[in-house]
């Protein structure tokens, strides 16, 4: 079972080297504990490979001869035993008697100790020695104690034990516990292993199926197709039974009784299974609880207090696997025997299809009852509705339960299942309102996970479908279409979904149903700027999705309430209504529902100014999405964690996740336009304010629903900002402040409209009255609290406009505020630009450079700084709003104070 890339096991390298390294001053020794497959192998095999100058004495403990006292030591001591002469008579008497088979009394395994001892410290005089045996609990116990008593004496002598066991290890030894790879070296191992990295969905796939265990990953790559490794086919859920690991629990397995063996397939066939209900299932067929001891010190089980536990799955499918059809049957049976509880009953009802030999239309009919029960799990019911359709004799019936199958397995976070049990539906016609799921679960599958051509045909044609037998289902795939067209940067077909949602409702619809139209009718109105109908439309769905309840109460309603509250400028309710939606997905297990409910979530954070718990918000929706396969998805939490970097002047988190979003989404698509953002911020604050301008322009065309308007609005400050300074955009400027400005006055947010009066401060005349008055009022509106850290950034705009108009005393006391606010919030980079204008308008903060403190006033040295960075004056002017001919008259004088001639020589001097 030998692993080559030691992946995830750099701390137990480090112990192994230390061990060796320090055999000049004395030995030592290190126990590696882990499960089968975990490394262990593969650590003794690096140990080998860097015991340079030693002599290298290496076994490994064999089930076949654990009944064989020392057998284990013999094989060790092999090479070396023509050295037992060396010992004292009595020693190498005995020590030649033990392992030629004569055993040793129990009143002399001392000397027999010390004598193993002797041997060791003879053959180290040569050089030092490093003694391994791996498996040390699968061999022989004599052999283990032995060694354990000889590593815990080593101090003094050149000499390095190194043990592996995977059940008890030795006592009073250094042991390191290998822990399961986490997914990046997961990932690493896998890209290792396979001619091309797999999609990310399937590396955290993979990474889950494997639990952590570098053999199992290994094993599993060798079982991946092309299809599965790009993410086209499902993949695997489970090791090869056949894998070396699957051969290593077998291995074990094989030594068991027949009882043992029966007893650990009942345990194997229930997941759910608990130490109560094994005992009871056990005592039907005949056995005790007790038999399942063996397996437990063999390692394949763990009994623990309320639940049974395998080390790994691929333990459970060799239990299964290894058992006869007809032993598999009648444990099923029992199992659904004892199963008697109300809450038992999708257990129960599996248990008893898995015996069943052929249709059984009430057994289908129990499945189905069972699965649909609140509290199911979604893959547990998914499972149960897939079987319950192979028991059905009637091909519709059979088709519906098998559409209903896939909507549980996606909800369960199984896209590709799901499109499994889609495409396995019957080549014949199927009724309208089955062919309509089929198609609505398709265009939203696709929609989270691409390609995004396909999804406007499958949820028009849902719709379509739906219409006439579902009208709630039919809004829902409108919904979904809208989503789609939001997602593309189309919001122009807002108009055409918002026509066909008011065609299905009626009067007296519930408050779902009403939910749905509202969120679709509002949407498409304030996409066309018409907020008077859009918001009130919104704000109807917001209450409405505080107001759901039983069956209505679901993730996908919450969060098109949690949209719409978005949209109507009402962050804290939208917040809440993300949230919830979080949770409801959580509690019920719809993976699939929690990236997008995350992702609401994140953008709420934001507008309330929790930009790091927006972050860990969009870092958790990222992993949900990637190990769900939604790659649209993960795509925009990859451009939210962007653009929350690059606010923060977080150049290096930025890029990272600029570089992982890749050249994949469409232009105009919403990871696209999260990424133009954050790259017109990084502009912006790099004091490129034509390029920062020109990228935040582009995003959508206003008036035409042409590419990402919402983002473009959540972006205008920072057009606005990078315009201010840069005339030829200023434009374009006046036109998106435009839209933001009917937006944020059609909205009661405070946030919204402190920040159109900073934008209306940055474009009017510069140092004017006007100007000033608007910074006044963008600073009385932001909210005390949940707006600081913009309300930071305005102080420090309107400070800096002040200390251009030759107010430094005024520019003092708001560019302090920003600093302190700043300084709060952990904006490092923030604080620094306020920083560097105090000290421009005569107020020295924070700890500069001493040696140009000295010489240059606190303007002189920000430009120093700036030009040690390889600024143009030109650059240096916009950034510091001065004209290049001042940056000119500083750039002389400070070549004078330090006494240098060039750029070159002032970025030595500023080292």
């Amino acid at each position: 079972m030998q692993i080559t890339v030691l992946r995830g096991r750099d701390e137990e390298c480090r112990a192994i080297r230390r061990l060796l390294d320090g055999l000049a001053d004395g030995g030592g020794a290190l126990v590696l504990h882990g499960e089968p497959g975990s490394g262990r192998s593969a650590l003794v095999g690096y140990a080998h490979r860097h015991a340079e100058g030693c002599a290298v004495l290496a076994a490994a403990g064999l089930a076949e001869e654990a009944a064989v006292p020392y057998a284990g030591l013999q094989r060790l001591l092999d090479p070396v035993l023509d050295r037992i002469g060396a010992l004292p008579r009595p020693q190498a008497r005995l020590l030649r008697r033990t392992l030629a088979g004569g055993g040793c009394p129990t009143e002399r395994r001392l000397a027999l100790c010390l004598a193993v001892l002797r041997l060791l410290a003879t053959v180290a005089r040569d050089r030092p020695v490093l003694c391994t045996m791996d498996d040390v609990d699968r061999g022989d116990p004599p052999t283990a104690e032995t060694l354990a008593f000889v590593a815990r004496r080593l101090r003094r002598l050149p000499v390095a034990v190194l043990l592996t066991a995977a059940t008890a290890s030795p006592g009073g030894l250094p042991t390191h516990r290998l822990h399961p790879l986490d997914e990046r070296d997961s990932a690493a191992l896998l890209a290792d292993r396979l001619p091309e990295p797999p999609a990310p969905a399937v590396a955290a796939a993979l990474a889950t199926a494997a639990g952590g265990n570098p053999q199992a990953l290994v094993d599993l790559t060798g079982t991946l197709s092309h299809d599965q490794c790009r993410g086209d086919a499902p993949p695997p859920v489970a090791p090869p039974v056949d894998g070396a690991l699957g051969r290593a629990y077998r291995a074990r397995l094989d030594h068991l009784s027949g009882d043992t063996r029966r007893v650990l397939l009942l345990a194997a066939l229930d997941p759910d299974a608990d130490p109560d209900t094994l005992v009871r299932a056990a005592r039907a067929g005949g056995a005790a609880i007790a038999a399942l001891a063996p397996a437990e010190v063999a390692g394949l089980v763990r009994v623990e207090a309320h639940q049974i536990a395998f080390p790994q799955p691929v333990v459970r499918a060799v239990v299964a696997a290894t058992a006869p059809l007809a032993e598999r049957r009648a444990a099923h049976l029992l199992l659904a025997g004892v199963l008697d509880d109300p809450a038992d009953r999708l257990r129960r009802a599996l248990h008893h299809a898995a015996a069943a030999s052929g249709p059984d239309p009430a057994l289908a009919a129990e499945l189905e009852a069972a699965a649909l029960t609140d509290g199911s799990d979604p893959a547990d019911a998914s499972g149960a509705l897939e079987r319950a359709a192979e028991l059905t004799d009637e091909p519709a019936r059979a088709a519906e339960r098998r559409v209903a199958a896939a909507r549980y397995a996606w909800q369960a976070g199984s896209p590709q299942r799901a499109r499994l049990l889609l495409a396995g539906l019957s080549a014949g016609p199927l009724s309208p309102s089955v062919a309509g799921r089929a198609e609505l679960l398709r265009g939203e599958m696709v929609l989270r996970c691409g390609p995004l051509p396909a999804a406007a045909p499958a949820l028009l044609a849902a719709a379509e479908a739906l219409a006439g037998t579902d009208r709630r289902l039919a809004l829902v795939a409108l919904a979904r279409a809208g989503e789609l067209a939001s997602y593309s940067g189309q919001q122009y077909r807002y108009a055409d979904l918002a026509r066909r949602s008011r065609a299905l409702v009626r009067p007296g619809d519930p408050p779902v149903t009403e939910l749905t139209s509202a969120y679709l009718n509002g949407v498409g109105a304030t996409l066309r700027g018409d907020h008077e109908h859009g918001g009130p439309a919104l704000r109807r769905a917001v209450v409405l999705g505080g107001q759901l309840s039983g069956p209505a109460l679901t993730p996908a309603a919450l969060t098109w309430a949690a949209a719409a509250g978005l949209l109507v400028a009402v962050d804290g309710p939208a917040h809440r209504l993300a949230d919830r939606a979080v949770e409801l997905a959580r509690s019920r297990g719809e993976l699939s529902a929690l990236p997008r409910a995350l992702e609401l979530r994140a953008v709420a954070e934001y507008w309330l100014g929790r930009h790091e718990a927006a972050a860990e918000t969009s870092r958790e929706g990222l992993r949900l999405a990637r190990a769900t396969g939604q790659s649209a998805t993960a795509g925009v939490h990859l451009g939210m964690l962007a653009v929350l970097a690059a606010v923060r002047a977080d150049r290096q988190t930025c890029l990272r996740r600029l570089r992982e979003i890749g050249e994949a989404p469409a232009p105009h698509s919403r990871p696209w336009a999260l990424a133009q953002w954050a790259l017109a911020v990084l502009d912006l604050t790099d004091g490129r304010h034509g390029a920062a301008a020109a990228r935040l322009t582009g995003l959508a065309r206003p008036g035409t629903g042409h590419g990402q308007v919402l983002v473009q609005v959540m972006a205008t400050p920072y057009l606005v900002e990078a315009a201010a300074v840069d005339p030829v955009h200023r434009p374009a400027a006046n036109a998106a402040l435009a839209v933001f400005d009917r937006w944020a006055s059609s909205t009661a947010s405070p946030s919204r409209r402190a920040l159109s009066a900073r934008c209306h401060a940055l474009l009017a005349r510069k140092g004017s009255g006007q100007a000033e008055e608007h910074f006044h009022t963008a600073l009385r509106l932001h909210p005390a609290d949940a707006g600081a850290f913009e309300r930071a950034r305005t102080a420090l705009l309107f400070g800096r406009e002040l200390r251009r108009a030759r107010r430094p005393r005024d520019a003092r006391s708001h560019l302090h505020d920003a600093w302190a606010a700043f300084t709060v919030l952990g904006a490092d980079a923030w604080a620094e630009q306020a920083t560097a204008e105090l000290r421009a308008a005569g107020e020295s903060v924070g700890a500069p450079d001493p040696a140009a403190a000295r010489l240059l006033t606190g303007q002189q040295l920000r430009i120093a700084q700036l030009v040690a960075e390889g600024a143009t004056n030109r650059e240096i002017a916009a950034r510091m709003f001065l004209s290049t001919r001042t940056v000119d008259h500083h750039l002389r004088n400070i070549f004078h104070r330090l006494g240098i001639r060039s750029r070159t020589e002032l970025a030595r001097a500023l080292g």
